[in-house]
């Protein structure tokens, strides 16, 4: 089972999932946690490989890993603490688990807030994923996880978020960041059919102004889909909760606060 981490709330029966990145851990929520336990029961996971979770003897022998397979991860979590419902928060590749979970596990989710969504691949993000498949065994992986942290994350206001990253991505052992990286195989008809279909379950987009390369995907859907709402947050880029905490925690919790249960 995954690493998790529960913070319970003394009267809320509600609960917030947070769903870190590739590469990352549930490190990155550290600028969350206070504000959203003060009014909920919290859920912090680190996902297969990532974090506190090591590779497990049962996933040694899977040939490629799935969405749907990791996606299974969370469902166990959720179920082993007798967690039927939650809202769910991610970051990055976080938010195409969740879209993924809200697919087959609709009843469990009440909400979606997607930090730095990845809804659609634009041309520079086709072409960085296909010279990481040439390249990714061939050269370490931290020097290609590097690479996509700079050309992701440019400027010098998410130099903190590169940085981060990158001492997470430290923990990743090379054949779990090969079998991450084998996703990304998945991602243009996955990211296809989610934008084509409404999930019709509450959520918040929530990206920086600076995320050229994912921000006018995000635009794009949100103008199509009902039950999204799109905020976007200035002079900040791909890993909003982190540059923009104080914007990112109460835009988000004021979203949660007026949802109609």
């Amino acid at each position: 089972m995954l690493h998790y981490t529960l913070y319970p709330h003394e009267s809320s029966k509600e609960w917030v999932t947070f769903v870190h990145g590739a590469g990352g851990s549930s490190s990155i929520w550290f600028k969350q946690i206070r504000a959203y336990t003060k009014h909920y029961n919290v859920l912090l996971l680190d996902l297969r490989g990532h974090g506190n979770s090591k590779p497990s003897l049962k996933h040694v022998f899977e040939p490629q890993y799935t969405f749907d397979s990791i996606v299974g991860d969370i469902i166990e979590v959720l179920d082993h603490e007798k967690i039927q419902q939650s809202h769910f928060v991610g970051i990055s590749l976080g938010t195409i688990l969740i879209r993924q979970l809200a697919e087959s596990y609709p009843i469990r989710v009440l909400s979606m807030v997607m930090g730095g969504a990845i809804m659609k691949l634009n041309i520079r993000s086709r072409i960085l994923m296909r010279f990481g498949n040439v390249v990714k065994s061939i050269i370490p992986y931290l020097w290609l996880y590097r690479f996509f942290a700079f050309i992701i994350m440019p400027k010098k206001n998410h130099r903190e978020s590169r940085l981060l990253f990158v001492r997470e991505a430290k923990k990743l052992y090379h054949k779990e960041f090969l079998r991450w990286y084998k996703l990304t195989t998945e991602l243009t008809p996955l990211l296809r059919f989610f934008r084509q279909g409404d999930a019709g379950i509450p959520t918040l987009y929530i990206m920086g102004e600076e995320d050229y390369m994912f921000l006018p995907g995000v635009q794009q859907l949100t103008q199509n889909h009902i039950s999204a709402r799109l905020a976007v947050v200035p002079e900040c880029g791909h890993v909003v909760n982190v540059e923009q905490p104080e914007v990112f925690n109460s835009t988000t919790l004021g979203f949660l606060k007026n949802i109609v249960r």
